[in-house]
């Protein structure tokens, strides 16, 4: 499975022990920066991750900044990208199970890297259950 990673300076911290974490456990990894924690624009890697999972060159993409809020809004610009904030474990558990969320997104500032990690757990391992909840996503893919 490739996943796409990116972020702003603000999450850069937890970007690299996401990718490495994924690396670690046999992960194809496309990482699209930032590199360091010098200040950036957190819409150029909301939209590079978006970019990844819309074309379907990456499965999942992962988007971190300060609060998760901005690059989650930029990736959620990405036709075809459906991005959730994963705040606690059962909503990220649903943002699959209900949204077929593509893109996860984490608040630095807000989230350690132990839950972190844990969610992007529950993201990659919840199948979208589809039935009743396809219709909607094939709505929100309309917007």
């Amino acid at each position: 499975m490739k996943i796409a990673v990116g972020s702003d300076h603000g999450g850069y911290n937890l970007k690299t022990e996401i990718v490495n974490y994924l690396t670690k456990n046999g992960y194809e990894v496309i990482d699209v920066g930032t590199n360091n924690t010098e200040s950036v624009d957190y819409p150029i890697y909301g939209e590079k991750v978006g970019k990844l999972v819309s074309s379907k060159e990456c499965e999942y993409g992962v988007v971190i900044c300060t609060s998760g809020e901005g690059i989650m809004m930029s990736a959620n610009k990405v036709p075809g990208v459906r991005c959730g904030i994963a705040y606690n474990d059962e909503v990220t558990r649903l943002m699959r199970l209900h949204n077929d969320a593509n893109v996860i997104a984490f608040g630095q500032k807000f989230t350690s890297t132990s839950d972190a990690l844990f969610r992007l757990d529950i993201f990659l391992n919840t199948p979208f259950e589809g039935g009743r909840h396809q219709r909607r996503v094939e709505l929100i893919d309309k917007i």
